[in-house]
């Protein structure tokens, strides 16, 4: 359904992308996964007939985009990140508006309205003004506008942020009913969204995609190393020097937690493949006098393939755990304690920033 081959926008000498190349079969949900300012926004636009390419092609439904964009204009929704909606039209009336721009002919009109408007939960709120929708509603009636004219390709950038938790489960499940009658490309930096929707990601890094593969697979060829989540008391610095030099660690992170014990700290860690340091890492730590709480071995996520691409540090996310050591005898001396030192991040989604030339 989409075919993209070595595609490349360069402003001056500064590419924004550089020879991007992946396809979406027909009815796929391809996750496109990238920090901001890695080219996502960039490709959605050339792939949408706004933005020329500077070489390379791009189809959608056999049609190369640059030289057939009125063809491919007809053949997709496009979803930019801020909805384009007039808040004094009602979402019926601008939905009508909306078909007659995108050339749906005045005995279909009515039907795609009211097809649109189901698919998206919005029959109740035909008669309302836009102005009057919550948030969650108003991105509902920006895709309501990209389907309208029953497209088989929608492309969604960045549907779901600035939502609440309830508003973005709604859209994550209305993206996955709309992928039963359309090829979907969901633009993202945000990790659950992927990972809860997509069927397929290309994962997007500094203009070039670096990976292209079911998050399953990614996962399983990406980051092959044990991991591990140690609850440990002691300083936050030290402690991570003192692993990182234990043979076959790859990564140390500290972690985020709420509701902590006084002077304790999370700390997760990443090994090299085909490695497990699990017990080296325990004598290391008593080793050094640091009082060992508890020791978890971690499976991998979709954050640690997406750190894995795009950071030199590639940290482990413990999204399930079996115990492996607890509890180590407390009269070990605090060589490497000292004051607190307070939690740093673990990022659940990638950190924002200016994306280029976008």
């Amino acid at each position: 359904m989409i075919e993209v081959e070595h595609l490349s926008k360069i402003y001056g000498s500064t590419p924004a992308i550089e020879d991007v190349t992946f396809s979406v079969a027909p009815g796929e949900i391809l996750g496109f996964l990238g920090p901001n300012g890695a080219g996502k926004t960039t490709t959605m636009r050339i792939l949408s007939g706004y933005l020329p390419a500077s070489q390379g092609t791009a189809k959608v439904a056999g049609f190369e985009v640059h030289e057939h964009s009125m063809q491919v204009r007809q053949r997709i929704g496009y979803l930019p990140e801020t909805p384009p909606l007039y808040p004094e039209m009602t979402v019926e009336g601008f939905l009508n508006f909306v078909a007659q721009i995108k050339g749906v002919s005045a005995g279909d009109r009515a039907s795609r309205i009211t097809l649109a408007l189901q698919k998206c939960n919005l029959l109740e709120k035909r008669k309302t003004l836009i102005r009057k929708l919550s948030k969650g509603f108003r991105q509902r009636v920006g895709i309501a506008q990209a389907i309208v004219h029953d497209p088989p390709v929608i492309i969604l950038d960045e549907p779901t942020v600035g939502l609440d938790p309830r508003q973005i489960i709604d859209v994550r499940n209305l993206i996955k009913q709309l992928a039963n009658d359309h090829t979907v490309i969901l633009s993202t930096h945000i990790l659950p969204e992927v990972s809860m929707t997509c069927d397929r990601i290309a994962i997007i890094n500094r203009g070039r995609v670096v990976a292209t593969n079911t998050p399953e697979s990614l996962m399983e060829q990406l980051v092959g190393g044990s991991g591990y989540e140690l609850e440990i008391a002691g300083n936050s610095l030290a402690i991570q020097q003192c692993l990182k030099r234990v043979k076959g660690v790859k990564y140390v992170e500290e972690m985020r937690i709420e509701n902590m014990p006084e002077h304790r700290i999370k700390v997760r860690v990443v090994a090299e493949s085909n490695t497990e340091p699990g017990h080296a890492i325990a004598v290391a730590l008593v080793q050094n006098g640091v009082k060992l709480y508890e020791m978890r071995r971690v499976q991998a996520s979709l954050e640690d393939v997406f750190l894995e691409l795009t950071t030199e540090e590639k940290p482990v996310d413990p999204t399930e755990s079996e115990t492996v050591e607890t509890e180590i005898p407390a009269s070990a001396s605090a060589n490497v304690n000292s004051e607190e030192t307070a939690p740093s991040s673990t990022p659940s989604q990638i950190p924002e920033s200016t994306e280029d030339a976008e």
